[in-house]
Order: structure tokens, then sequence, then C-alpha cells
């Protein structure tokens, strides 16, 4: 079955303490945004990929590109005032069935393996939402008390979260929801299983400085063993 990704890129650089955008951010000689569309193209160059920028956003991106000489071809549209409403923007511009994959523009540590098991696992259970173990001690607040829970019994969350289009279209033909904090919960909400799979621990979101100079680390951890 035909791939497809829609990559999520609004945010802001208020929490990165910047006035570029974080996606914009350059990271390792280029923006950051750039590397993380060019692991999906390295992991399918037959990739169907859509990127959701704010409109205002179009013209530095055009820029950028011309810059680093960066030409990877894609779909660009405009997002919404709400991430679920950027999803569904992307979500517009498939026109056939396939498995779609919805990633975080700011995840470029995404590694090939955890894209290979998230488009297996869904093209065999039609949904596939990347995780990784909790190594942190884990409380549960109830009632303004916190309780020890068994951390094994709790999974870290990433992106691409990989569906088969055709229920991830229907599922966001609901009605926002503030629950929906992902694709997975707009897809279970909608009455779909989740399956999970593998992901890598190095798959950050970089949002902060702190994680800029992880995410570099790691980069470079990276380059070294490929």
């Amino acid at each position: 079955m035909n791939k497809a990704v829609v990559i999520v890129a609004g945010g802001s650089g208020s929490r990165m303490k910047s006035e570029i955008p974080k996606q914009f951010i350059e990271w390792c000689s280029k923006p950051i945004l750039m590397h993380t569309i060019e692991k999906f193209y390295a992991f399918d160059k037959n990739m169907n990929i859509v990127l959701v920028l704010p409109s205002e956003q179009f013209e530095p991106w055009h820029e950028l590109c011309q810059k680093h000489q960066f030409s990877i071809p894609l779909s660009l549209t405009d997002g919404g005032n709400t991430r679920f409403e950027s999803v569904k923007n992307g979500l517009s511009l498939i026109k056939e069935e396939c498995l779609i994959g919805i990633h975080d523009g700011v995840r470029p540590l995404v590694s090939i393996q955890t894209l290979n098991n998230c488009f297996s696992m869904a093209q065999e259970k039609e949904s596939a939402v990347p995780v990784t173990d909790s190594f942190e001690s884990i409380r549960q607040i109830e009632d303004s008390k916190s309780k020890a829970v068994n951390r094994d019994n709790y999974k870290m969350v990433q992106t691409p979260q990989v569906f088969l289009f055709s229920k991830l279209k229907k599922a966001y033909n609901q009605p926002f929801d503030p629950l929906f904090t992902d694709d997975a919960s707009v897809y279970e909400k909608a009455g779909y299983t989740i399956n999970l799979c593998q992901g890598n621990r190095e798959n950050i979101k970089i949002t902060t400085p702190i994680d800029l100079a992880i995410g570099a680390a790691l980069k470079q951890l990276d380059d070294e063993n490929s």
C-alpha cells in the first residue's frame, strides 16, 4: 500500500526563547524541519509528504529552501488554530487510500527502524503508535495527593502515528475534544483500536534549548554509527 505523511509544524519559538519558529531554527547545519523531512524521504522516496505550516510562515520556508538548496517534493498547506485543525487540513490533501503517518515537525531523530516498525504494523493492523518504556519513576495525582504506580504499565508516546487513511479521515470528522492530545486519541475516540509498536528513545521532540543540545549530541552519535 502507498505511504503518506502529514508533518505538522505550527509551533512558535516561545519555549525555545527564540524569535524564530522552532521548526526553522538552524540545527546541525540546517533547519530542524528539513532534517525531519529528509528522514521520511530517506525511508521511502515515493512517499507523499504533506507539510502543514501557518500561512505567514510560507514565505520564510520558501526562502530557507532556496538558502539550503532543499528540493524534496512535498505539498504545503495552511495550519489551523489547533493541532486537530492542522492535521485535518493536511489530511484534506490526501486523495486516495494509503497508510498515513502524522508526525511532529520537530522530531528529526526518528529512526528508519521506527518508521519501518510503524508502517509495517499499520499495514497489518491498520494502526501503529510508537512508544518507549518509561525509565523514570511515576506518581499519580489524586485529590491533591500522590501515589506510586508501576511504571511498567505506562509507555511514552511518540510520532509518527500511522493509520489506514480512510479510518483516520473518518475519525477527524468528529467534533474537537480538548482531550485530543495526539492522533491516537482522536482515532480511539472514533471507536478504533490502537496498536503499539517500538519507537526509539532518541526520537525526542525538540522544543527547548536543552532539547537542542541533547538532540545535537544524539545526532552526532547517530551519524557516527551510520
